[in-house]
């Protein structure tokens, strides 16, 4: 084994230093996200699941529009509400973005739409997809989460079920909704 001593002239790179740049993150395969939204589209149209539906936004795989109904004996029944879906590029490894673009009177939405819901956050799964994303919104309309809420006022609403469906009927129709009997 050859020990060499460094000269003056000689240039030792520290320890925190680096002569090679970082290598870039790996791009991201458009392609499989794009497949991916492709094949849950087609679950989603299969499934025949009662109340849920999604569709891509003109030519953009990786922006939907889904219409949501209320479940049957919520304060929802007969409503209807419009959401928007933006996947991003590294989807399934992190969460779209959905928002209500019908205003919602619920304790875990925001007046501009924002959702409160564990799935959009740290309980996050690549396995869930578009389906299970509306089904769960879906049940939320009918469970929210009273403990964390993003409206106060809905929330504290909520243990007076009737004043509480009063209201979001009230600005359902104020919005322009019609409510199916």
């Amino acid at each position: 084994m050859e020990v060499r001593r460094a000269t003056e002239n000689s240039i030792s790179p520290s320890p925190t230093s680096s002569k090679h740049p970082k290598p870039p993150p790996k791009p991201v395969d458009s392609n499989s996200v794009s497949l991916r939204l492709q094949k849950e589209l087609m679950i989603l149209m299969m499934s025949g699941d009662v109340g849920i539906s999604a569709f891509p936004e003109g030519e953009n795989i990786f922006s939907w529009i889904g219409t949501i109904k209320g479940g049957n004996g919520t304060c929802y029944q007969g409503l209807s509400y419009k959401l928007s879906l933006r996947f991003p590029l590294d989807y399934p490894f992190k969460p779209p973005l959905v928002k209500f673009e019908t205003m919602c009177f619920h304790p875990n939405v925001d007046q501009y739409g924002n959702i409160c819901l564990d799935i959009f956050q740290d309980k996050w799964s690549s396995a869930y997809d578009c389906r299970t994303i509306l089904l769960s919104i879906q049940s939320l309309l009918g469970e929210p989460n009273t403990e964390s809420p993003l409206n106060s006022y809905a929330a504290g609403l909520w243990s007076n079920q009737e004043e509480y469906k009063r209201v979001v009927h009230k600005q359902y129709i104020a919005e322009g909704g019609i409510i199916e009997t």
